[in-house]
This record gives structure tokens, sequence and C-alpha cells, in this order.
């Protein structure tokens, strides 16, 4: 049940992360999201098999807080990767018009 919440903590700063960081318009309206759930199970199943207790208080602060942090510099990464990929297909479009 736990695993449920935190999937949902995911999600939800995930989406804090898709619409309150800049450059939304470079990437889908869930990918993000579905990073923070991605990512916040994958460390809530880590911890626990560390063994961090379920029901500990650290375990949610190291889950949510490595989530946000991963959430934000992914979706930071996706919006520069993606400027800079657009910028040079439409420099090399406009090189391949000019040539004709």
């Amino acid at each position: 049940m736990e695993l449920l919440f935190v999937a949902l903590g995911g999600a939800i700063l995930g989406l804090g992360a898709r619409y309150l960081l800049p450059g939304r318009h470079t990437h889908g309206a869930v990918l993000v999201p579905a990073i923070g759930v991605i990512v916040a199970s994958v460390l809530w199943v880590a911890l626990t098999w560390a063994g961090l207790a379920w029901n500990g208080g650290w375990i949610w602060w190291i889950t949510l807080g490595g989530t946000a942090v991963a959430v934000v510099v992914i979706d930071l990464l996706i919006g520069r990767v993606r400027n800079h990929s657009d910028e040079r297909m439409l420099a090399n479009l406009t090189k391949g018009a000019i040539a004709r």
C-alpha cells in the first residue's frame, strides 16, 4: 500500500516540475510525471531492500526528496537537449533550403 502512495507522490512531484519549470513545450504532458513515478518507486524499493523501515520517516524524506531533485534535473535537461536538437535541425533544414 505504501508503494502506491509513493508512486502517487512521485506523480505529483512530476506534475509540479512539469508546470512550474520552463520548457514544458519541449516534451509531452505525461513524460515528467511518469519519470517521477519511476524514480520514486525505484528509490522506495531500493531503500526497503537496504533495510529502512517502511513506517519510518527517513525512507519518506529520502524517497520524496530524491524524486523532487531527479524530476527537476531531468525536466531541465530534457528541455535543454530538445532545444539544442531543434536548433540544429532548423540549421540543417535552412542550409538545405538555401542550397537549392
